[in-house]
């Protein structure tokens, strides 16, 4: 019978929730075959069969917790029952014939031997300690009773039934009153779950949402984080891509959307505000001299940030394409571990749900997100004299004040902000 383990899932994932099982007893696997879908903290991984065989032996059912390295699923042969159950029966039948042998007086004589045998162990285990009758002995045993701690009103201080009776029956008065005490508080906290008779649903949360909240509070206590605001006017990049869209997307199979603008206008203000492409180890500033741009993408169990490598060298296409892929493989749970890692600035778009403004919080150890909102025609002031209805979108960033001071910040936002209003400007500085 061979064992099958969680395999290594990475350097820094210890352990996992069974997702789903993929197969059911009795099922023949060939090797390479997939058993069980393991949820991680960051990404769903598929755990394959090493050998081929029948599957014996669920241990694991879905939403259990395991380790790397722990036994979820027994593979044998197929030829009939494991070698584990096969012992265990036939050790079974070896007991029912040994009972069968015996007559009823062997079997009471075994029986009177084994209660002499335990009488006599408690009589010597007794030497220089409490004295009790056999009655007495009895019923501490049924009673639970320690005889060590019996009072007894004997001259001889013999231990008898009555005392302990007493003994059980003042413990139990004493017992009430705790008891009361612990159940008074468990009752008014379950009230407020009662809702007053009203229905409910209690969900579960999955091992990627209780990480989310996790990481998220943990950023709120050891980050300064602050968020400042400003706003782009949309109109030119609009235009852009109203001349343009139908020739890049016959020249490049994807189409051309807001996020490879905003990726590159990222890249361009990090190239000036180095501070914002960093992060805090210890009492040192990492300075990263890549720009890897971590996208937020909304997936069923939660969201996830995929990583788009070296955004400064890729083209608007490029970004595009990297963009939708990882988008694609998040509704799919099929990000693997290297593209969620390592990223050293984030985009997230809060404005495809129709948010107008809001304050992103930072995916550590990053220091800088860049929130994205939802574009509205509002009336904006030309000049002294005119005014116009124009595409409008607020943008927030949130940084972390510890190494990013408030000006670099504002200063970092007007980069951007500059940067989109004038979108050729992409082609030189992002």
């Amino acid at each position: 019978m061979i064992e099958v383990k969680v395999p290594e899932l990475a350097e820094s994932i210890t352990e996992g929730t069974i997702s789903q099982w993929l197969i059911k007893v009795g099922d023949k696997v060939e090797k390479g075959d997939n058993l069980v879908e393991l949820e991680t903290d960051k990404v769903n991984i598929e755990v394959s069969a090493e050998n081929d065989g029948v599957i014996e032996e669920l241990l694991k059912e879905p939403g259990d917790n395991v380790e790397v390295g722990e036994i979820i699923a027994y593979l044998g042969n197929g030829e009939g029952s494991s070698s584990k159950s096969s012992d265990q029966g036939s050790s079974e039948k070896t007991e029912a014939k040994k009972e069968e042998k015996e007559s009823p007086e062997e079997a009471k004589s075994e029986q009177e031997s084994k209660a002499h045998a335990s009488e006599s162990s408690e009589e010597k285990s007794e030497n220089g300690r409490t004295v009790a009758s056999p009655s007495a002995r009895k019923l501490a045993r049924e009673l639970g009773v320690d005889l060590n701690n019996v009072e007894t009103r004997d001259p001889l201080g013999r231990v008898r039934p009555d005392d302990v009776k007493a003994h059980a029956d003042k413990a139990n008065k004493q017992e009430a009153p705790k008891e009361k005490k612990q159940e008074a508080p468990k009752q008014q906290k379950q009230s407020p779950d009662a809702n007053d008779g009203k229905p409910v649903e209690r969900v579960k949360m999955s091992r990627r949402r209780q990480t989310i909240a996790k990481r998220l509070v943990e950023v709120q206590h050891t980050a300064a984080m602050l968020t400042t605001f400003n706003e782009v006017d949309m109109t030119a990049i609009m235009e852009l891509r109203k001349r343009r869209k139908d020739k890049f997307l016959e020249d490049n199979d994807v189409k051309l959307g807001f996020m490879s603008f905003f990726t590159k206008a990222v890249v361009g203000a990090l190239k000036k505000y180095p501070r914002l492409n960093a992060e805090i180890q210890d009492t040192d500033i990492v300075l990263k001299k890549f720009y890897d741009i971590g996208i937020a993408v909304g997936a069923e169990e939660g969201l996830v940030v995929p990583v788009v490598r070296d955004a400064d060298k890729l083209s608007f296409a490029g970004i595009e394409q990297e963009i939708g892929n990882l988008a694609k493989k998040a509704r799919d749970n099929k990000l693997k571990l290297d593209e969620l890692q390592g990223g050293s600035f984030t985009i997230t778009n809060g404005g495809i749900f129709g948010s107008m403004l809001s304050t992103p919080i930072l995916n550590a150890p990053q220091v800088g997100i860049l929130g994205m909102h939802k574009i509205q025609w509002r009336p904006v002031a030309i000049d002294q004299e005119r005014m116009e209805n124009r595409p409008m979108m607020y943008i927030a960033l949130s940084y972390d004040h510890r190494i990013v001071d408030g000006g670099e910040a504002v200063s970092f936002l007007a980069k951007i902000k500059e940067l989109l209003e004038d979108p050729e400007q992409l082609l030189l500085e992002g």
